[in-house]
């Protein structure tokens, strides 16, 4: 399904930091609760999320070799149909069960937008798991139960649940301040990466798309979570603060490489300094 055959699991492993001296669970991987634990948080922390390539109108491809040349090997970010799909064949390559999910994203008020969001839903030991690295900076960065409806899961400074409505959707929770928010909502029914395939292209090319011709690389760190959104650089803080300030086009790639661990090629890098200064 995820053609985790086609993955270097070793290379992609060194690049979460597994086996290379960071974070990971210090004993032969199998397809256990310990290793979903350790191997999403690990990629949720070294590979951002970014949507430079639709910034820079270059086509985002979701072949296993694709990712792996970019994300692993480039040591870029990607989108959620990037970051899921290459994390989907990881754990495929482990022996999890793994299958997709579209969400429909609830995080911008309550005009209804499209499933274009990608998620999926790993079992292990009968039961299922929501794994998502791919949602950003309000995004959770460890796996989240969804056979205990209801159940507050703390993740370092950040707190999530998954509600089930009264027509079965599943819905993910973030609280802030006190208060619980939506992030996106999703139904029982399978998503395959040629359906994953169809939602790229929507967001990469329709006019309509939240990622034409905005920079957007966000970073969901354990206290701390990034934002980059156009101009503005933001830090959210699981007190309810967030600092916010304008970037310059002069300190965009600097920026990038010190708050997301991003270096462009030259070529990208002017590229998208262009960009963002026909912004102004």
């Amino acid at each position: 399904m995820w053609s985790g055959d086609e993955l270097d699991l070793d290379a992609y492993l060194a690049r979460i930091g597994i086996g290379t001296g960071g974070e990971g669970p210090g004993r032969e991987l199998e397809p256990d609760l310990e290793t979903l634990y350790a191997v999403h948080r690990a990629h949720t922390a070294a590979i951002p999320f970014e949507s430079l390539d639709v910034t820079l109108g270059r086509p985002v491809e979701l072949d296993v070799k694709s990712l792996q040349d970019k994300l692993v090997h480039r040591r870029r970010g990607g989108y959620c149909y990037e970051q899921n799909s290459l994390l989907a064949a990881a754990l495929q390559r482990l022996g999890f069960e793994v299958e997709g999910r579209g969400a429909r994203n609830r995080a911008r008020g309550d005009r209804l937008l499209p499933v274009t969001h990608a998620v999926l839903v790993v079992t292990v030991g009968g039961e299922p798991w929501l794994c998502d690295a791919g949602y950003g900076y309000p995004g959770p960065f460890e796996p989240v139960p969804l056979g205990r409806p209801g159940a507050e899961v703390r993740q370092g400074e950040w707190t999530y649940a998954v509600h089930q409505e009264e027509d079965g959707l599943l819905v993910l929770r973030w609280l802030r301040e006190g208060t619980w928010s939506d992030l996106y909502a999703f139904t029982p029914q399978p998503y395959h990466p040629v359906d994953y395939v169809v939602l790229n292209h929507y967001s990469s090319s329709h006019p309509r798309s939240a990622f034409l011709g905005k920079v957007i690389v966000q970073l969901p760190g354990r206290d701390v979570r990034v934002a980059l959104l156009g101009r503005e650089l933001s830090h959210w803080h699981p007190d309810g603060r967030v600092e916010r300030r304008t970037v310059s086009a002069e300190e965009l790639i600097p920026l990038l490489a010190r708050e997301f661990g991003l270096r462009l090629s030259e070529r990208d890098a002017a590229d998208l300094v262009r960009i963002f200064r026909a912004e102004d």
